[in-house]
């Protein structure tokens, strides 16, 4: 039996590999038509590809793409470890957390 290693534990290639992995196995639950696992893995994959983004890039107040959810924006009000915590503009601004792999620049040139 093989303990698997925390993301926070793993160096750039091995958390490539997993990402890869883990797109791979979503590929297939959706071929299969399991949705809900499929749901599963594309969300390991965020927080893989979290550990991929240096926090401090994340800027305090900044307004953000989130992808995935096209037209909607994010403002972060503060960092908690790989995550984000703020809210989505034009809703009802309440709180929320995504990991800061699904933040995207708004400006250009970033």
């Amino acid at each position: 039996m093989t303990t698997e290693k925390k993301y926070s534990e793993m160096t750039e290639h091995e958390l490539r590999s997993e990402i890869a992995n883990l797109r791979e196995k979503a590929r297939k639950a959706e071929q299969l038509g399991i949705l809900n696992e499929f749901a599963v893995y594309q969300r390991k994959m965020l927080m893989a590809e979290a550990y991929l983004v240096d926090p401090a890039t994340i800027e305090i107040g900044e307004i953000y793409r989130i992808e995935g959810d096209d037209g909607m924006f994010f403002q972060v009000d503060y960092l908690k470890g790989r995550f984000a915590w703020g809210h989505r503009l034009g809703g009802d601004l309440a709180n929320e957390a995504l990991p800061i792999s699904m933040l995207k620049p708004v400006k250009t040139g970033k």
